[in-house]
């Protein structure tokens, strides 16, 4: 797995957030206020942004009950963990997790499958 750096606080995002898009979110991650620990991106559809963000904890059965995800606006996710700023300009496809909140974030390996390609 490769280290990401945050980009300097002098860079400004390459987007619009006000243009973002809805992402979703796990509600342990939300409704607990937990930081984000794995994030990855599809590529999204009219307001689908794409990205999904998880705490970490959830396992498959907990992240395949539909009762379980959210919808929220990206200021939702920054306003409880703003270090996932400096990823949301990454293409779809792109995954990213770290093993602690105060951890960098890594590529992630995750094996998904893009449906599009």
């Amino acid at each position: 797995m490769k280290e990401c750096t945050e980009s300097s606080s002098d860079e400004q995002p390459s987007y619009n957030l006000a243009r973002f898009g809805y992402v979703f979110a796990t509600k342990m991650l939300v409704e607990n206020r937990r930081p984000v620990r794995f994030m990855y991106r599809e590529a999204g559809e009219g307001d689908d942004s794409g990205w999904r963000f998880f705490c970490g904890d959830e396992d498959q059965a907990y992240c395949d009950h539909p009762d379980n995800l959210g919808i929220y606006s990206i200021d939702t996710i920054l306003g409880i963990d703003p270090s996932v700023l400096p990823w949301l300009d990454s293409p779809a496809w792109s995954a990213y997790e770290r093993m602690t909140p105060d951890s960098p974030f890594v590529k992630s390996d995750f094996g998904f499958v893009p449906e599009d390609k």
